[in-house]
């Protein structure tokens, strides 16, 4: 596995390939690496010839009073993890070459980016886009892959490849969860034994909602009503949002058919957590 940390030795080792004929799979992560993002790395595997994961924390997405600095950080472990799984680049630059002094350039994807994450974390989306325009450009994917849990984010760069007309592939691989239904995330390793255990309402409510859905209640309102009710079973959950939304406006929905995105934010002591979910379709 080959460690690349500089900008124009990963767009060299990109074209090197393109140039031999092969194909690009790319995983963008910012470490702290679990089987999410393991199973991401498979599927880019089972995808492509050549599979690069990037490992960069990206201070452009987070908020002034967010946990840019106690992230977890990870490398040496990370880098291991990927190894194993047969990784062929580790792409890991620094802050200072993603965003070299006077960079002023930024990506914005519009009102999608003012919604569910955006409005609570105002400039978060900016920060994505931005980043991972930047990571394409410098990787050059054939295919990018990307998981089911930030929803929001993934309706947010289908549109920006889209406009923009990028040449590459978006892969939404399926949340991966914990035994006992816990969407992985690299966060939950801020939660203590106690949230941990109050953060299982988040897959209890959307469970409710697909419940109710499956046998036919069709009524936003009433099947957000219901998740609402199963959150305020712990108090310790405090409600950023909980949306039925079309999954590529993330506008509400006027009645939830198959494919309605169910999506829920909370905080667990000051651990942000987002869960979601796709209604089965017919």
């Amino acid at each position: 596995m080959r460690m690349i940390r500089d900008i124009r030795e990963m767009q060299l080792a990109s074209r090197a390939a393109r140039m031999q004929g092969l194909s690009v799979g790319f995983v963008p992560t910012m470490g702290a690496l679990h089987e999410g993002h393991l199973s991401l790395v498979r599927r880019a595997r089972a995808q492509a010839n050549l599979v690069v994961v990037s490992i960069f924390v990206n201070p452009l997405q987070f908020g002034p009073t967010e946990d840019l600095e106690r992230y977890p950080r990870k490398l040496e472990a990370d880098s291991a993890l990927l190894e194993a799984e047969g990784v062929h680049i580790v792409f890991a630059p620094s802050p200072e070459q993603m965003y070299p002094a006077g960079a002023t350039t930024t990506v914005h994807v519009g009102e999608l980016s003012d919604k569910l994450d955006g409005r609570s974390r105002p400039g978060h989306f900016r920060g994505v886009s931005t980043v991972v325009a930047k990571l394409f450009h410098i990787v050059q994917p054939d295919y990018a892959l990307f998981g089911q849990k930030d929803a929001a984010q993934v309706a947010v760069l289908r549109r920006m490849v889209r406009d923009l007309n990028m040449d590459v592939e978006m892969i939404v691989a399926p949340i991966v969860r914990e035994a006992d239904g816990l969407a992985l995330s690299s966060r939950n390793a801020y939660l203590t034994l106690d949230q941990r255990r109050q953060a299982l309402v988040l897959q209890r409510a959307l469970k409710q909602v697909e419940s109710l859905a499956a046998s036919g209640e069709r009524s936003p309102e009433k099947l957000r009503s219901a998740a609402l009710a199963v959150l305020a079973s712990e108090p310790a959950a405090a409600l950023d949002y909980l949306e039925i939304i079309d999954p590529d406006t993330l506008d509400p929905v006027a009645a939830t058919t198959p494919g309605a995105l169910v999506a829920v934010a909370a905080t667990f002591g000051t651990t942000r957590l987002i869960d979601n979910l796709l209604l089965p379709r017919c």
